[in-house]
């Protein structure tokens, strides 16, 4: 049974059912995220992780991320997610992050890519899941604005969140961003909503959503299926950022191509606008426009989107948008 709620710092009303752009490295830069703002307008944006330097220093975030931080993007709430180890280094960076304007702070407790596997960062630290015992209170003890985690259902085991929670509700924790899939698993197979389902059930913090989010009918599904307090769209927001749309709308059918290309021109042309203006250099800005073709899979525009990933100059890509 859920146990008895307090109030709760949210960075979306209380009384709505949030959307959020999740954060993904590579993808959700203060480029990508000003054009989601102003166009399809998430609940909540997050950052890109910002490792958090270990060991003797009074550096915990690099200059880059400081730069990068406020309390909100065109009137959007964005929440700072943090990802390293250990408890000092961390309370110091969440401090750093506060004094450089950030309102929200998340810890990530579930990259599975990498050396975030490999030592006791992301969700590298839940295989040592006492660590979390000072590191929880202490980064709420720190934390003036909402204070959430993004986590996997467990290591290794998909049933490691259950015994989690009751730690997260003493130290109260805000919110919580559950993906239920293992860190081991990385992306393979399905997320076991299921897992979803069971969390919302048995606490009372509330519960986001996360994980093979493709479809409004998905969406909309799995908000009435684990009765979930909102929603973050990851790869399937970066596909088609309309996905928010149509899910506020509750519009579960299918956009015809017209409608398609139309989205594609105005997403492309806007992140090359925006990119020109952090990137340096055709070819960065270009390499950093095609990440977003890694989460497309619409065979109607398959012969478009190669043609895109094959141009060379900023000029052929533009060619490539009028063929649309």
């Amino acid at each position: 049974m859920p146990h008895p709620s307090t109030p709760h710092k949210l960075p979306w009303p209380s009384n709505t059912v949030p959307l959020m752009l999740a954060p993904m490295q590579g993808l959700t830069n203060r480029g990508l995220r000003h054009l989601f703002a102003q166009w399809v307008k998430p609940d909540t944006l997050f950052t890109e992780f910002m490792r958090v330097a270990p060991g003797e220093t009074n550096k915990r975030l690099a200059a880059s991320d400081l730069q990068e931080i406020v309390a909100t993007e065109e009137g959007i709430p964005l929440v700072v997610q943090l990802i390293g180890h250990g408890t000092e280094a961390l309370v110091a960076a969440a401090r750093a992050a506060q004094n450089a304007g950030a309102a929200h702070i998340n810890l990530n407790l579930g990259c599975p890519f990498g050396r975030m596997t490999t030592g006791l960062t992301g969700g590298g630290i839940l295989q040592q899941p006492q660590l979390l015992q000072e590191l929880i209170p202490a980064l709420r003890a720190e934390i003036q604005g909402s204070f959430s985690i993004k986590l996997r259902a467990g290591y290794d085991n998909p049933q490691q969140i259950f015994s989690l929670l009751p730690l997260f509700e003493t130290s109260k924790v805000d919110f919580l961003v559950l993906h239920p899939r293992t860190v081991v698993q990385e992306y393979e197979g399905l997320a076991d909503h299921g897992i979803t389902t069971r969390v919302v059930q048995e606490t009372g913090l509330p519960i986001i959503a996360n994980g093979d989010v493709r479809t409004a009918e998905g969406g909309l599904r799995l908000l009435e299926q684990t009765k979930a307090a909102g929603l973050m769209l990851g790869r399937g927001a970066i596909a088609d950022p309309l996905l928010f749309q149509r899910i506020r709308d509750r519009f579960t059918g299918q956009p015809d191509r017209a409608e398609r290309a139309a989205m594609l021109r105005h997403y492309l042309t806007g992140l090359l606008e925006r990119y020109q203006g952090i990137f340096c250099g055709e070819q960065q800005i270009l390499g950093k426009v095609k990440t977003v073709f890694a989460t497309m899979d619409d065979p109607n525009f398959a012969k478009q989107i190669k043609s895109f990933k094959k141009a060379r100059t900023i000029q052929q890509f533009h060619a490539q948008l009028g063929l649309l």
